[in-house]
């Protein structure tokens, strides 16, 4: 929301300076988000007026003008703006002027000059010279009665500041320069001094029959016919300066005077012209196949869900949102019908972001704007189409379908005070609740308080509550921190906190990052293999569509955003939830039926294993350096690798983590079709765990230290290609020999005849007595009776 201050001045004045009237909106929970001029800083520039202008004797493209800037001799100006004429009124820089800076922040003096030989006493400046505007097609073209030899400053009023406010969802009522000066009243107690909407005589009978058939999408529509309208007719210059101090880009009278109402006022409305209106209007819900196009030019495919305004079969406008392009006035204008409604908040949120573009009038429809007002603020527009373009009025047809009926709130004055932390008195709650203009009621310790038409969002006591701190100023509350008793929160034993576990995984390299929890639906059909994923219902950007089932998608994105910025090594992981669906889980205080959030931990790979240094040679990570990393985060406990395919991994490459039977994640590099189709110089490794199995410990237990050393017996077996390390780890421990402490694999030798050499490093130990050799080989013998057995494995000779 802009406005100009001189804009606020007017309805509420009261005795601060810009800055301390910005801090006072923004305590009071109007955010001033940005305060800056109207117009960047010069000097020397008055308003002149051209009463000579010949065309220079040596170039064709200049004039010689002579213009009066209110000094006792007229002033000779060598100028080449196309629009230089004899009688109008236009900002002269004098000698000594200077100019607003250019890019570079340089300024621009004005000397005396000798163009093609003439001499020029000053500059006659554009829009864009004196950074007013991009506007460079001509000089700036004043009113008549401007007053010739004035500072452009003050003709202009160019030391006015534009006020942005960043409003939150809440405060509909503040989307106008006379909802923020009703605020800045109540805050301040400067009086308000609102425009006069006093009803406009009717010179006709004339009424368009409207008929309203869907009371949950309007509760009240009011409109009037105006005939003989000038549309020609120009908007008045200080109607055009106070649209461009609100962002506004003038148009033409009619549209300029509804826009204008809106600042104003707050309340969107629109003009139909009468003479394409071909039925009576009614107002209904749109159906299923109809059409529309919009003022802007689209066409938009109508549902059920969205309002119209209609005339027989023929859809006049997009209900609150914008008008239809068949009935959209024009320069050829002569009739029209002024239109102004209550559109129910709930029927137009979302409709026009389905549509990809917003409008003013649905920001402020959303969030609900004051349905009492309407006729006061339609003789508003009336008057001033009668003013700026003239025409004959008709009555005022008000059709009352079903407006929203405020419910008392009671405000207890001991509630207030136990909220707020401060004492409040009954005294101080009556007053607020005047200076805001609320009805209410007193009883001993309480009031009851009935919010106006114009606030939509005082529903429960703890609205009022924040209604009294606002205006008594938030200067009240107290700065001393809260005390309560602090009770420690202490994980299991058996669970290590999330905290150490960020931690463990920067020490490996890792870098941690964040994401959004939806994400594009390809990744998900693509990277996690659900053909169903979890839909959002309003997302806020349409890739953003659907909630993810696994981190892969959000990791390889930001792996792209940093090859994009030329990082050669990426590591990253990110912790967070996923969303499947899940028919057995229930509603609960943090589920949602239907819908299963587990914890994941996922992370990403790129890039040479190490940085680049002098004792190793530069290699690319690859499947066994990441499954490193996993085996870290689970120490001590072992899991077990097993290959399998997952849709975003390479089938060769991957494989499926168990720990104590059950599956907990995936770890392997990416797919080569995926490496190709999301443009990746080369396949980075990925894994993705289930975070409660990360977080779960073994709780220590003591031992003693060992009495007698350990003893270590090498063994060389042959087996057939097919066996794998976790088979042939798993028959040693099958053996079940109590002093065979660990077994390591560290050696292997491909044979020809599809055998393989495999060398095993065998630790025994008894922790009390010393193992003779006998005990050794009885172990050792045991050890390659369970290898045979499971494995068909032979001694290598």
């Amino acid at each position: 929301m802009q406005f100009p201050e001189s804009w606020l001045r007017r309805f509420c004045n009261p005795s601060l300076t810009t800055q301390e009237l910005a801090d006072t909106l923004t305590l009071a929970g109007f955010e001033v988000e940005e305060l800056q001029p109207v117009a960047p800083p010069f000097t020397g520039v008055v308003v002149a007026e051209i009463v000579e202008a010949v065309q220079h004797p040596d170039a064709d493209r200049l004039r010689v003008c002579k213009v009066n800037a209110g000094g006792p001799e007229l002033l000779q100006i060598v100028c080449g703006a196309p629009n230089a004429r004899v009688g109008i009124k236009v900002p002269l820089a004098t000698v000594g002027a200077e100019l607003p800076p250019d890019a570079e922040g340089k300024t621009f003096k004005i000397k005396v000059g000798k163009l093609r030989g003439v001499e020029s006493f000053g500059m006659l400046c554009s829009a864009r010279e004196l950074g007013l505007s991009t506007d460079h097609g001509g000089l700036l073209e004043l009113a008549e009665d401007a007053v010739i030899g004035r500072d452009i400053r003050v003709q202009l009023d160019l030391d006015d500041q534009l006020f942005t406010l960043k409003l939150t969802p809440n405060l509909g009522h503040a989307l106008s320069v006379m909802g923020v000066a009703r605020e800045l009243s109540a805050l301040t107690g400067a009086p308000l001094s609102l425009p006069e909407c006093r009803p406009v005589q009717a010179q006709s009978d004339e009424r368009l029959p409207v008929r309203v058939e869907a009371a949950d999408l309007c509760g009240r529509f009011a409109g009037r016919v105006v005939r003989g309208v000038n549309a020609q007719a120009k908007t008045p210059a200080w109607m055009v300066a106070a649209l461009e101090r609100c962002g506004q880009r003038p148009v033409s009278a009619l549209v300029d005077i509804s826009n204008y109402v809106m600042f104003e006022l707050g309340r969107p409305s629109h003009m139909f012209d009468l003479d394409k209106i071909d039925d009576d209007l009614v107002v209904r819900w749109a159906r299923k196949g109809e059409s529309l196009k919009l003022l802007n030019g689209n066409t938009v495919e109508l549902d059920e869900k969205v309002g119209v305004i209609a005339a027989g079969a023929q859809l006049e406008s997009l209900a609150g949102i914008m008008g239809g392009d068949h009935t959209a006035v024009s320069n050829d204008t002569r009739n029209l019908y002024i239109e102004a409604a209550f559109w129910w908040p709930e029927s137009i949120q979302g409709r026009a972001r389905r549509f990809n573009f917003s409008t003013d009038a649905a920001h402020r429809f959303e969030r609900g704007v004051d349905a009492a007002s309407i006729p006061a603020h339609i003789e508003r527009i009336t008057a001033l189409v009668l003013e700026i373009c003239g025409g004959q009025a008709g009555p005022l047809d008000d059709q009352i379908a079903r407006i929203p009926q405020h419910a008392p709130v009671r405000l207890r004055v001991a509630r207030a005070a136990k909220v707020l932390g401060i004492p409040v008195t009954q005294a101080e709650c009556a007053q607020v609740m005047q200076r805001l203009g609320f009805a209410y009621t007193e009883a001993e310790g309480e009031l009851t308080v009935t919010p106006p038409s114009w606030r939509h969002d005082l529903q429960i006591e703890e609205d009022l509550i924040e209604e009294v701190i606002r205006v008594l100023g938030l200067h009240r509350l107290n700065d001393a921190a809260p005390l309560a008793a602090v009770v420690p929160r202490l994980l299991p034993e058996a669970q290590r906190p999330l905290a150490g576990l960020r931690r463990q995984l920067v020490d490996l390299d890792y870098q941690e990052t964040i994401n959004f929890s939806f994400v594009e639906e390809r990744w998900e059909r693509e990277l996690a293999g659900n053909a169903d994923p979890i839909r959002v219902l309003n997302p806020i950007a349409a890739p953003l569509a659907v909630m993810r089932s696994s981190l892969m998608g959000s990791l390889i994105a930001v792996l792209k955003h940093n090859l994009a910025r030329r990082a050669g090594r990426v590591r990253l992981f990110e912790q967070g939830r996923v969303f499947r669906r899940d028919a057995t889980v229930k509603d609960g205080p943090t589920d949602v039926a239907g819908v299963s959030q587990p914890r994941r931990v996922g992370g990403l790979a790129y890039g040479p294993a190490d940085a680049t240094q002098w004792a190793n040679k530069e290699r690319a990570v690859d499947f066994f350096d990441v499954k490193g990393d996993v085996e870290a985060l689970l120490a001590p406990r072992q899991p077990n690798f097993v290959a399998a395919e997952h849709p975003a991994l390479h089938p060769g490459r991957s494989a499926r983590i168990e720990l104590d039977g059950q599956v907990i994640g995936w770890l392997g590099e990416l797919h080569p079709r995926w490496r190709q189709g999301y443009e990746l110089p080369q396949a980075p490794v990925l894994f993705e765990l289930e975070l409660d199995a990360l977080l779960a410990r073994d709780i220590p237990t003591g031992k003693t230290l060992p009495k007698v050393p350990p003893s270590y017996r090498d063994l060389a077996v042959l087996v057939g290609d097919a066996v794998t390390h976790e088979a042939l780890m798993a028959a040693v421990h099958a053996a079940a020999e109590p002093i065979v402490r660990s077994a390591r694999l560290f050696d292997v030798f491909k044979l020809a005849d599809g055998q393989r050499s495999l060398a095993l490093r065998l630790e025994l130990q008894d922790e009390h007595n010393t193992l003779t050799d006998e005990r050794i080989e009885q172990a050792v013998q045991a050890v390659l009776a369970s290898l045979q057995s499971r494995l068909d494995a032979r001694l290598r000779a």
